[in-house]
Parts: structure tokens; sequence; C-alpha cells
């Protein structure tokens, strides 16, 4: 496991996504939208996997994860590339699931926020219909690759 720097962990700390990929049966890479629920600077990530699909199933055969996520307004951006294992909801910590849930009301307290000053977004809140995590991902970072165009300059 790699640690890591207190920026990658504070810009990841405010993405409210990140694109995670794995690789299925087939070689063929997978992406999809997950949120973390905690990282930190031992260089260990936890996702949120609501939908028991895709990921989860190449995660099983094949440990080999990347999540990347990128501000475009700021041209910047990190890959974290590494090993995964599914940590099932007996085992998540209760903190995990205290981190998850105050993730969850503080985008909808965003959300509602933006809808009361008339600014776009989604008017049904689906934050509110998402269903309590069967299980996270769990990453263990190995490299970090800094996708700005002159890495360092931040």
């Amino acid at each position: 496991m790699m640690k890591l720097g207190r920026d990658v962990v504070h810009f990841l700390q405010n993405q409210g996504f990140v694109v995670v990929s794995t690789i299925d049966a087939a070689g063929y890479p997978h992406n999809s939208c997950k949120g973390i629920v905690e990282i930190d600077e031992s260089g260990r990530v936890y996702l949120l996997d609501l939908f028991r699909a895709r990921t989860r199933r190449n995660l099983e055969a094949n440990p080999l994860i990347s999540i990347t996520a990128v501000d475009e307004h700021k041209f910047s951006g990190y890959c974290l590339k590494g090993r995964a294992r599914i940590v099932s909801q007996e085992e998540i910590k209760p903190h995990l699931t205290r981190a998850w849930e105050e993730r969850i009301t503080s985008r909808l307290t965003k959300r509602l926020i933006k809808n009361i000053h008339g600014e776009k977004g989604h008017a049904l809140h689906p934050e509110a219909l998402l269903p309590k995590p069967e299980y996270v991902i769990a990453m263990d970072v190995e490299e970090v690759v800094d996708l700005a165009p002159y890495p360092g300059s931040r």
C-alpha cells in the first residue's frame, strides 16, 4: 500500500464521485461511477457500490482497480491504481456507515439549497432513495498518477 499526499486525499474527498475501472472476464475495461466513503493518507480507499453487478463480479475475478477523478475547471486530477477486495456488510466498520450517511446528507442538503435558489438540478433527490450498503470496496493504492498537464504545478 502506498501513502497518499494530503493534496491527493483532499482532492478526492471533495469529488462527488469517481470513475472506477475494472477488467471484465473477456479482458475489457469496465467503468462505473462510485462514491468515496473514506480515503486516508495510509493509501486505503473505501468505495460504495450499491448496484452489485459488474464491478463486484469483475473484482471477485480480478482485484486490479483504478479510480479517476478530474476537476475540469482547475485542469487537474488523479488516477489511483491498486488492488481491491469486497468488504461484506458484516465486516463494515460502523464509522464507514456513518461516513456514507453524512455524505448523503451533505449531498441532499446542497441539492435542496440549489433548488431553493432556482438552480437546475435533479428534482427528485435520488440520494434519498439509495439503499443501505450491503458491502463496500476496499482499495489499497499502489500507484498515483497526476493527471495535470504539468504535474506538480498545483
